[in-house]
């Protein structure tokens, strides 16, 4: 009689502690796939960076979610971004000439190497910088969009 109360209770405790587990569900990751054109050198690396907010957009060292750099190999280059959560981002890029992934500008603040953000917004002294809100766009399932490489300001 003591072995089938042991059995009872050691099955109704296993019972019990199954349903109290909870169900772990993946989040879904999406992949981005950027797209840059017009690159004019045939040197160097383009430098990459994905936002998903204003912090350091377009181009600082700080808030970006992923970066990499890529060896040019042609007027076009194409980078892909894994493991994305859906929702918004904004990407900013430069053709890095002299291998220190960053946007190299003048005593004016014109940049000196190529570069180019999301959207591809109007850049110029009027505008300034673009704004993350202008270069963000919505990643779901599998995105892919086209940059395509500035040498100078818009006018």
């Amino acid at each position: 009689m003591l072995r089938i109360s042991k059995l009872s209770t050691f099955l109704l405790a296993t019972i019990a502690s199954i349903s109290f587990v909870k169900t772990v569900q993946a989040q879904p990751t999406e992949t981005l796939t950027v797209v840059v054109d017009g690159i004019k050198h045939q040197k160097g690396q383009v430098c990459l960076r994905l936002f998903s907010n204003e912090k350091g957009f377009p181009q600082g060292d700080s808030g970006g979610v992923q970066s990499g750099c890529s060896q040019i190999k042609g007027t076009t280059l194409t980078k892909q971004f894994y493991g994305l959560k859906p929702g918004t981002y904004a990407v900013g890029i430069v053709d890095d000439q002299n291998g220190d992934h960053k946007l190299n500008s003048n005593l004016f603040g014109i940049p000196e190497e190529g570069f180019g953000v999301s959207n591809n917004p109007t850049i110029s002294i009027a505008t300034g910088s673009p704004k993350f809100s202008q270069s963000s766009f919505v990643v779901n399932k599998n995105t892919t969009i086209k940059i395509h490489m500035k040498y100078s300001l818009d006018k």
